[in-house]
């Protein structure tokens, strides 16, 4: 918190977090303002998107408060810069990470310029990380609550955004946040957290993605050979690591263990598949990631140990930054990772200072 009474706008999303973010704030005395970002349109009907409900939800927490509140249309920026890049991604057999990019492009440059419009010294949200100033340097930490730690998503932050930005949360646990909502009375204090793909929702994945990249069904095979055990809808609507949907159950010849999507071939259009979560084809003692990313203004260094992830929820993976240009780096990992995915990000950290990142471009198989 600054000790400074300023202008700050929040990032109401209708959840509870964001809300005591906002709640926070206004208890230490700082002139606050709420602001909805409606950041997809198209489907406001749809059974799965409930950003009507939110903004109802995050206007009747600012009453609550007592704080102005204001609905932005992001919607714009956040088909340019977000769901473009998403769509090339899969059509390219990548997996993105849209909320990465939402964070970087539109919750921390759009909003951020909007709110310094506005006259706001700073911008909060109701993320679970942490901003401390160490030695001239702006730097990002893990959320205390290490079971909802956000700053995977953050990762890509830049020194200028996180000198302007709040985590009023961050240092707290999730079951704190829901008590201190309960006991001020905020409507939303019990609301379920929102899961999933900030535009796609709860609804089907696959059912989703075919209104923008068409079917094309092809071979499913065995990882290695040439024998064939299905066919899929088209590659682009699976990952790496993926078990359900793949409808090969009981294959002739095949053990019971469940089967793996361990790789694709874009231009073959053909899926690869193993069985066993173990199986070598889907664990990678090393990655080269591109599209780098470090909140510092000197970026790792090569050949120390560090921790890394690549994906949201992943324990942390000692490993080595091996080799560091401008363009990209290797990652060599103490320990296999298990499904490493181009088009994630693999995310650097220094105990719980996270140092940034880059886009996974390829991956080392055991089994190549």
């Amino acid at each position: 918190m600054p000790e400074e009474k300023s202008r700050i706008v929040v990032g109401l999303s209708g959840g509870v977090d964001s809300a005591v973010a906002a709640l926070l704030l206004k208890r230490a005395g700082h002139e606050v303002i709420g602001l909805f970002m409606k950041n997809w349109e198209g489907d406001d009907d749809d059974e799965y998107c409930s950003s009507r409900q939110d903004l109802v939800d995050a206007a009747a927490v600012a009453d609550v408060i007592g704080i102005e509140f204001e609905a932005v249309n992001f919607a714009a920026e956040y088909r340019e810069r977000v769901f473009a890049e998403f769509l090339r991604e899969y059509r390219a057999g990548r997996t993105p990470n849209p909320d990465v990019l939402c964070n970087s492009e539109i919750k921390f440059k759009a909003f951020l310029d909007h709110a310094l419009v506005l006259g706001a010294g700073h911008i909060a949200t109701g993320h679970y990380a942490q901003v401390r100033q160490f030695l001239g340097e702006w730097q990002l930490l893990k959320g205390e609550d290490g079971t909802k730690d956000q700053s995977y998503f953050l990762h890509r932050l830049s020194q200028p955004q996180l000198a302007r930005t709040l985590f009023p949360i961050g240092h707290l646990y999730k079951r704190e946040v829901r008590q201190i909502a309960r006991e001020a009375g905020l409507p939303n204090h019990a609301r379920k957290d929102s899961t999933g793909i900030c535009f796609i929702g709860e609804r089907p994945f696959r059912e989703f993605l075919a209104r923008y990249l068409p079917r094309q069904a092809g071979d499913i095979r065995v990882f290695g050979t040439e024998r064939v055990v299905g066919q899929h809808q088209g590659v682009a609507y699976y990952t790496l690591g993926q078990r359900e949907g793949l409808g090969i159950g009981g294959v002739r010849g095949a053990s019971e263990e469940p089967w793996f999507v361990a790789g694709k071939d874009t231009t073959g259009n053909i899926l690869y598949v193993v069985q066993g979560h173990r199986h070598p084809a889907l664990l990678s003692e090393r990655l080269v990631a591109a599209d780098l990313s470090w909140i510092s203004a000197r970026p790792p260094h090569a050949h120390w140990v560090y921790a890394a992830k690549t994906r949201y929820r992943q324990a942390d993976a000692a490993c080595e930054i091996e080799r560091l240009t401008s363009a990209e780096c290797e990652v060599v990992f103490a320990a296999p990772q298990w499904a490493v995915t181009p088009g994630q990000s693999v995310v650097v950290y220094e105990s719980r200072v996270c140092l940034g990142g880059g886009v996974i471009a390829t991956r080392q198989a055991q089994i190549a």
